[in-house]
């Protein structure tokens, strides 16, 4: 059943993005129109469109005359997706920090124990989802709605790498602290530092990312 807000193709997308998350769906694998319309009791158009978005996003890549594939990402297309995500959250939040009031700390100090829980018990979906609230509550008094657009779209992408490699990436320890960090600069309302210490968050982790992947490669020839 739809949502109030949720169209066919939204349905499309949020099928495909589970299936990524969930393991169903492996980079390099054919997607195939046909038996998502199928599966999904939807007409070929709202699924046509829902493959475009992913296209746009970059979750899958479309091939002329052959159809629509799962992306893989190469080590250098992690890091940009993560530099560029930093540099837009960054500036975002650094805009926003001024009219941000002293719960709003504390419900995201909060979020940042409620993280280290969650990853000290493996709840990868938990952890995701509180980390996608986190960093969206950094912004959320930004007027600028172009950021928040481009931001919600690399989100996609870096949610499904954090999913996937966020085991060999930090301790549960480590997750909190580097939150709390952000908070701790966010009560600052120091716009540059703000911007620099989220900038510095991002460029971390999808360097630590692109690493595994190039081993997971290597791994793999």
């Amino acid at each position: 059943m739809l949502s109030p807000k949720e169209t066919y193709k939204d349905i499309v997308i949020r099928h495909i993005y589970d299936g990524l998350m969930e393991g169903r769906y492996s980079p390099g694998e054919k997607v195939l129109e046909s038996v998502l319309a199928t599966d999904l009791g939807l007409s070929r158009a709202p699924v046509r469109e829902g493959l475009r978005e992913l296209v746009s996003i970059g979750l899958l890549e479309y091939r002329p005359q052959v159809g629509n594939f799962v992306a893989t990402m190469t080590p250098q297309e992690i890091v940009d997706t993560y530099v560029t995500r930093g540099v837009l959250e960054g500036f975002a939040s650094s805009e926003a920090a001024a009219e941000m009031s002293e719960e709003e700390f504390d419900l995201l100090d909060e979020k940042a124990g409620r993280m280290q829980l969650a990853a000290s018990r493996n709840r990868k979906k938990e952890l995701n989802d509180l980390g996608e609230i986190f960093h969206k509550s950094l912004f959320r008094h930004c007027r600028n709605l172009q950021l928040h657009k481009q931001a919600e779209s690399l989100s996609l992408k870096h949610h499904l790498l954090f999913h996937r490699y966020w085991a060999n990436l930090y301790s549960p320890e480590e997750i909190a602290s580097r939150h709390r960090k952000i908070v701790n600069v966010m009560r600052s309302k120091n716009p540059d530092q703000i911007e620099k210490t989220i900038r510095e968050h991002y460029f971390i982790t999808g360097n630590r990312i692109a690493d595994l992947a190039r081993q997971e490669s290597g791994n793999n020839a």
